[in-house]
């Protein structure tokens, strides 16, 4: 749902309000700080803040550097996960006896803690990109499968029943009203499954890695460089956000007919 565009009680903008609200608090922040300097180990500096993330982005490019193979690695495992989860999905789906077989199993594998499983991933790919793709694919597939099942067990089976009645195949049934009528839910698991994505990789890197935002997170709070950790921090919140905002408008064009 979209809010830039509503207004208070006063006429004013949502946004211009919260970001009033924003530059209030930093300011808050900053007389805090100036005021007393030992605050700046545990809470940052919002100046210091803005200039490590300035000089990350365009003067020594560490956060550049960094959210490359954050963001490539994210991608990687959303990529793979999603396509594992829908087809899986699409099998139980279509063949409910196989879902019953292996779904004791699957749960078994999704209540286990992905934090706890993280050494054996590193164990099994070390601390480059496959470790931190197989925790991230770990989350993202049973989040897609789930919407996937859910979405194709939601079709309406009076437009199916009608369908077959005047001569539709098997396969037009499946693409023409069961995909489209699960579409909406799969695109709920994978608006979902992205976020978590970045989730696992974070999660990964911090844990151990070679780069990474995690990675340099971890180095950061290490060295007590608290406007770093803040600096890192804004940046995942930035790329949260822009993943949801993407993944939303994806979901609005193809789904133009809702």
């Amino acid at each position: 749902m979209e809010t830039g565009n509503i207004k208070t009680a006063w006429g004013m903008p949502i946004w211009v309000l919260r970001l009033v609200l924003l530059s209030l608090l930093c300011l808050l922040w900053e007389w805090a700080t100036v005021r007393q300097p030992s605050l700046r180990v545990f809470v940052g500096q919002p100046s210091g803040i803005a200039v490590f993330f300035w000089d990350g982005l365009f003067v020594n490019g560490k956060l550049i550097q960094h959210g490359f193979w954050s963001i490539l690695a994210t991608l990687i495992s959303f990529g793979l996960g999603s396509v594992a989860g829908i087809l899986t999905g699409m099998m139980f789906a279509m063949s409910p006896r196989l879902e019953v077989f292996f779904q004791p199993i699957l749960i078994a594998l999704n209540s286990l803690p992905r934090i706890a499983l993280a050494p054996l991933f590193l164990l099994w790919f070390g601390l480059g990109m496959g470790s931190k793709i197989a925790l991230a694919f770990s989350l993202t597939f049973f989040i897609v499968l789930d919407s996937t099942v859910a979405g194709m067990r939601s079709v309406n089976p009076d437009h199916v029943t009608l369908a077959r009645t005047i001569g539709a195949s098997p396969g037009t049934i499946f693409r023409k009203i069961t995909l489209v009528s699960a579409l909406p839910t799969i695109f709920t698991g994978l608006r979902l499954g992205m976020i978590y994505a970045l989730l696992g990789v974070i999660g990964s890197e911090i844990i151990a890695s070679t780069q990474g935002l995690g990675q340099y997170l971890s180095f950061l709070a290490g060295v007590f460089n608290t406007d770093g950790v803040f600096a890192v921090l804004l940046l995942l919140a930035i790329l949260g956000s822009a993943i949801g905002y993407l993944m939303t408008r994806i979901e609005a064009r193809l789904l133009r007919w809702k």
